[in-house]
């Protein structure tokens, strides 16, 4: 199973490194990003596969979510299944 998680916020040193150690210790393996700077503005997007994660979807949900307060951005995730439901026409 697959999941996309969002980030977005001021840019600052270490975004990708503190949510990608939180996919690593929560078992989730990160399958593709693209990440932009638009002037001081941090924007990523991740493709990652929960199938294998050692902690519920709901405490990867609230990892995250420190670790956004902890950045000062904001993190979404959500499960694939979903996102490709909203996005059919």
């Amino acid at each position: 199973m697959k999941a996309i998680i969002t980030v977005i916020g001021k840019d600052t040193v270490g975004i990708l490194a503190k949510v990608s150690d939180a996919c690593a210790h929560a078992g989730v393996n990160i399958v593709e990003v693209t990440q932009s700077v638009l002037q001081d503005m941090f924007a990523m997007i991740m493709l990652v596969d929960i199938s294998k994660a050692n902690i519920g979807f709901e405490q990867l949900k609230d990892s995250l979510a420190k670790v956004g307060e902890d950045t000062s951005t904001k993190i979404h995730i959500m499960h694939e299944d979903i996102f490709n439901s909203m996005h059919k026409i």
